[in-house]
């Protein structure tokens, strides 16, 4: 998180957020209406936001044309996508109701880019109708793509994403550039080398590529990796059409957070050093770049806040029963070892809780019996009222929420702390009501099946 005050670090300024939290009203007290909270920090999103671009400003060559997308998925939210636009960044989506946010924020066509794996006629229609930019994901995307560029002219850039096949990270299901990734053109197989410079040369608006190799888990040097092998096919395929038909490289995001501690590592700037060593030509301005961070910009800039309802004994352990689960934190609930989140503990009133660590689980409200955010955390013992955080959930936590036992979205509100002191929140998403789960769950349709 920012820090405003003068000399305040992450944890007290995150301490005064709670306090007041709870003094407002967002979260605490025995009212059931208000056992769960979740915050994002805007000085802190703004802050990254100003860290990436300047990390490439600051390498590439002068003039070189740059389009930083946010990935949607990691927080898709309209509030979050029109302050990442005012701090001049564009979207990176990859489905309809992706790209209907980006357009509601008020993202133009030409600062927005539609990826996925599995785009529908009607979807690419659209991206071309609008002047999107679209990355092809396969041989046949392509030759659907024909098909509606020779229907109707388009101003949209056009590119094909390859998988590089160089390699997992730790995480297996966010490695992008394995030998079988769902992804992309898959570089390294018979013949798909020349098929793509064959396809470049066929097609004079095709003007890109685009590679992601994966996020959470994949190291950078594995990243740069992949970036290499963009950059060269780019100039065997300008080589070979004996001109610079591409003009734009697409390098994707992924930057990968460090969930155990308060400190946002890697950096950009150290990202964009291991760039320019593996790959020293992608910043001499020959091509434009497109980037596609999410998890990254986002991820350390949210807080959870949620009540202790209930604390019991199961068999020797103390279980924390509290409103945050798998709703909120999915990849923990489901793959601890690989989502693991830190818990802070708070008394009632906001304060850091002190006393001696005891082995604890802390559970969520679901009804399965995974849904615990720490399994024997060392914590101060946790008691009714008492509230629990847990940071870096800016991204792909509570923004995206999963509707386990129709557990309600909570609230979102987006904060910010004044040289005084003064924490000033503003709500960006009001908490989903009972009818609204209702509707949603087909209730003007009651006696459809009967």
């Amino acid at each position: 998180m920012a820090a405003d005050t003068e000399g305040e670090g992450a944890a007290e300024r995150r301490d005064r957020v709670v306090r007041a939290a709870v003094e407002q009203g967002l979260v605490g007290g025995s009212d059931s209406s208000a056992p769960l909270v979740c915050l994002l920090d805007t000085d802190g999103i703004r802050a990254s936001a100003a860290a990436l671009t300047s990390a490439f400003a600051d390498a590439l060559a002068p003039g070189t044309p740059v389009l930083h997308a946010f990935a949607v998925k990691a927080a898709p939210l309209v509030p979050v996508l029109r302050l990442l636009a005012a701090a001049g960044l564009g979207c990176e989506v990859a489905s309809p109701g992706e790209l209907a946010l980006a357009r509601a924020a008020g993202v133009p066509a030409d600062r927005t880019v539609l990826d996925s794996p599995a785009k529908t006629a009607a979807e690419l229609r659209e991206a071309l109708a609008l002047g999107i930019a679209v990355n092809a994901d396969n041989r046949q995307e392509l030759e659907r793509l024909d098909a509606l560029v020779a229907a109707a002219p388009t101003a949209s850039p056009i590119g094909v994403r390859i998988n590089p096949q160089t390699g997992a990270g730790a995480i297996a299901a966010l490695s992008t550039a394995t030998s079988t990734s769902k992804f992309g053109v898959a570089l390294r197989d018979p013949g798909a080398r020349e098929w793509l410079v064959r396809a470049f040369l066929d097609r004079p608006w095709l003007t890109r590529l685009h590679v992601h190799s994966g996020s959470q888990g994949v190291p950078l040097e594995l990243i740069a990796q992949g970036v290499r092998e963009l950059h060269a096919l780019a100039e065997e395929v300008n080589a070979a059409a004996g001109r610079r038909r591409i003009d734009t490289l697409d390098i994707g995001g992924g930057l990968p957070v460090d969930f155990t501690s308060d400190e946002a590592a890697p950096t950009y700037a150290r990202y964009v050093a291991v760039l320019r060593e593996a790959v020293p030509a992608l910043f001499d301005g020959s091509y434009g770049l497109v980037t596609e961070f999410g998890r990254s910009l986002l991820a350390k800039h949210g807080l959870v806040l949620a009540r202790v309802e209930y604390t019991k004994d199961s068999g020797s352990r103390p279980i924390a029963l509290t409103h945050a689960g798998v709703q909120l934190a999915t990849r923990t609930a489901y793959a601890p070892a690989a989502w693991p989140v830190r818990i802070l503990p708070y008394d009632a009133k906001g304060a850091p809780k002190a006393g001696r660590p005891v082995a604890q689980d802390v559970a969520g409200p679901a009804c399965f019996a995974g849904d615990l955010l720490a399994t024997a955390r060392e914590l101060p013992p946790l008691a009714p009222g008492d509230l629990i955080g847990v940071p870096d959930t800016g991204a792909y936590f509570f923004t995206a929420h999963y509707g386990y036992n129709s557990l309600p979205r909570p609230a979102v509100h987006g904060f910010t702390v004044t040289t005084r002191g003064r924490v000033r929140f503003s709500l960006a998403r009001p908490a989903q009501s009972a009818a609204e789960i209702v509707a949603e769950a087909g209730g003007a349709f009651g006696d459809a099946l009967l």
